[in-house]
C-alpha cells in the first residue's frame, strides 16, 4: 500500500492511505493501477506566476486551474499492481461517489446513516477517526466492503467502517513546489484545502474528502442483514 512520506501541509486529519493494495482473486478494484498505465511526468516550469507543464494540453489542469499528474488510461493491460492507485479513477471515484472496488455507485446501498467508508483505523479507538477526517479513500458500497475485510491484507488486521451524511471535497494531495531558477524547486509530499495560497504550486496526484457527521456501524451485522433482504 503506498504511504506518502509523514510531512504535511495541511493542519486537520488526515488518511492518505487508500486501499487499492487489497486483492481480490476474481475483481481487480476499479483504483488499482495497471502495468501498461505509467508514464513519465513532464518536465515543470514556471509560467504565469504558477507552476506548469513545458508541453501543458488543456486537460492537464481541472475547472478550478489546478494542476494534476499525468496517468494514462488503460485499465486491463499489463498486470494489475494491487499496491499502486490510479490517479484519475480515483479522482472520479471521489468527484462521482464511486465504489472504490466495483466502480459503482457507492451511495446506492446508502442507509438513513450515510454513505459507507472503510478507514484503516483501529475500531476500537474513535478518537482515530473523529469527524473532519480527511481521506484519500474513495467510498465502497456494502458487498465490496465485506469483500475487502477479508481480502486485503492490511483491512484483515483491522479496520473501522463508518457511515457518512455529510462529506466535502476539501483540497488534493501531491508534490508542493517553489519557485526556483531555471526551474521550480520540489518542497514536499503533502495535502492543500481548496483555496490555500500555494494551490497554484501543487501538482496534483489524489483528491481528498473531508468526512463530517459519521459514525461507526458493524459492518459483518450489516452485510447479514442485507443478505437477508435480498
Amino acid at each position: 500500500m503506498p504511504r506518502p512520506p509523514a510531512r504535511r501541509a495541511v493542519p486537520h486529519r488526515f488518511d492518505h492511505r487508500p486501499i487499492g493494495s487489497l486483492h481480490l482473486t476474481d475483481h481487480v478494484p476499479y483504483i488499482a493501477s495497471w502495468s501498461a498505465e505509467t508514464t513519465t511526468q513532464p518536465e515543470v516550469v514556471m509560467r504565469r506566476g504558477r507552476l506548469a507543464y513545458r508541453d501543458e494540453r488543456p486537460w492537464d489542469r481541472d475547472s478550478t486551474g489546478i494542476l494534476w499528474r499525468r496517468m494514462p488510461s488503460r485499465p486491463g493491460r499489463g498486470r494489475p499492481q494491487y499496491g499502486k492507485v490510479h490517479l484519475l479513477r480515483q479522482r472520479r471515484a471521489m468527484e462521482a461517489l464511486l465504489c472504490q472496488v466495483c466502480g459503482l455507485p457507492a451511495a446506492s446501498d446508502a442507509t438513513d446513516d450515510g454513505v459507507l467508508w472503510l478507514l484503516n483505523e483501529d475500531p476500537h479507538d474513535p478518537g482515530a477517526w473523529l469527524p473532519g477526517l480527511v481521506t484519500g479513500h474513495p467510498p465502497v458500497c456494502l458487498h465490496c466492503a465485506w469483500l475487502s475485510v477479508r481480502a486485503c491484507p492490511h483491512l484483515r488486521r483491522q479496520y473501522a467502517a463508518v457511515r457518512v451524511r455529510r462529506h466535502t471535497l476539501s483540497g488534493v494531495h501531491g508534490l508542493l513546489h517553489i519557485p526556483g531558477h531555471p526551474h521550480p524547486l520540489p518542497h514536499g509530499v503533502g495535502g492543500l484545502d481548496f483555496g490555500d495560497t500555494r494551490m497554484p504550486w501543487m501538482q496534483a496526484a489524489q483528491l481528498m474528502m473531508r468526512l463530517d457527521d459519521l459514525h461507526q456501524v458493524d459492518l459483518e451485522s450489516e452485510y447479514l442483514t442485507h443478505t437477508k433482504q435480498l
